[in-house]
């Protein structure tokens, strides 16, 4: 399998645009969005965002960011694309997804408790499963800030720890795109995809492995 991971549009809809061009010229299963559609915008801006992408032809897989309005969710389930506190399968390989963040020091527009995310992973994953997430886990290179704090979830890293899932997509952290590894379990924060940032990630669908992980950049 082929995936395509990007995550922090911020409503960017000239990369958007880019972005898709990119996708439809190349030859991918999958398509996730880790969040982070909108900059604090409604569902019609969040529609327009992803109408490139939905025009494409592949399977599109989303979740809602902490910076998202509050009608995104609703959107996105109405485009079938939702994947917070649902398992999808695309060709029979699981997904599931956490929108939304764990708690900031901002406030934000969707925040969950290390609780409300940990009963979510338990309740939806399948050993083999990929995870999708704005909120990267706890102390990994995916969610260290400039201060070089780690700011991502607990409840998600002590999952990890825990399940092995063999991929997890996230995002959230903008100076943190990276490559990790917890274990088994690979860790990819593709950057955010308003500076032009994505990720592309061959998966083994046998072995249920990551062969190998690309951060790009458009």
């Amino acid at each position: 399998m082929r995936i395509v991971a990007i995550t922090d549009i911020h409503g960017n809809m000239r990369k958007a645009k880019k972005m898709a061009e990119a996708v439809k010229n190349a030859n991918f299963d999958v398509l996730l969005i880790a969040g982070d559609i909108t900059n604090f915008s409604n569902g019609k801006v969040a529609e327009e965002v992803l109408g490139p992408f939905l025009s494409i032809g592949i399977p599109v897989l989303a979740v809602h960011g902490n910076c998202d309005g509050r009608d995104v969710p609703e959107l996105l389930e109405k485009l079938g694309i939702w994947l917070h506190n649902r398992r999808r399968e695309i060709n029979a390989i699981g997904f599931i997804g956490i929108g939304g963040s764990n708690k900031t020091p901002f406030n934000t527009i969707w925040e969950l408790s290390e609780d409300d995310i940990r009963k979510i992973l338990l309740r939806n994953y399948r050993p083999g499963d990929i995870v999708l997430s704005h909120a990267p886990p706890k102390e990994t290179k995916a969610d260290r800030v400039h201060s070089g704090l780690h700011v991502g979830s607990e409840a998600l890293r002590k999952f990890i720890e825990e399940k092995q899932p063999p991929l997890v997509i996230t995002g959230h952290i903008h100076e943190a795109r990276s490559v990790d590894e917890v274990g088994a379990t690979v860790i990819v924060n593709p950057g955010p995809l308003f500076k032009g940032y994505y990720a592309v990630v061959e998966f083994d669908e046998k072995g249920k492995r990551v062969k190998d992980v690309e951060l790009e950049k458009l």
